[in-house]
């Protein structure tokens, strides 16, 4: 931050309040932030382990932190939680159209092809 801030022209003294305004919110405090990101991700737009360590790295976080919160997941949950919310309205749709809906929707998420034939294959025994 203080980089960013000495690189956009600002005054030592300015940056130094910044940082400690900031500091005292916890809002430089990364560990936090990473955790946090994490579990709105997963929370309200699921994506794949690997998807959530690239976005992490993109917003700053060590690839080998990212990598450590990140074990706690499976990309098998975080697929089928994906999922769980649209079934509602696919399962309307014939199962070739519906088989489509998944495959697509969990691979632009990052899934990986196995992963995204596990989810139908369960979805296709439920439904």
């Amino acid at each position: 931050m203080e980089k960013y801030l000495t690189d956009k022209g600002y005054d030592g003294n300015i940056i130094e309040q910044v940082i400690v305004l900031l500091s005292s919110f916890n809002y430089l405090d990364d560990k936090a932030f990473a955790r946090q990101f994490i579990e709105g991700r997963i929370r309200h737009k699921p994506k794949s382990v690997l998807a959530l360590e690239f976005e992490l790295c993109q917003k700053g976080i060590d690839p080998a932190f990212a990598r450590k919160l990140l074990t706690a997941y499976k990309d098998e949950e975080l697929a089928l939680k994906a999922v769980e919310n649209k079934m509602q309205i696919w399962n309307k749709l014939y199962e070739a159209e519906r088989r489509k809906k998944i495959m697509n929707y969990l691979r632009y998420r990052g899934f990986s092809y196995s992963v995204c034939q596990t989810v139908w294959q369960r979805f296709q025994a439920e439904f």
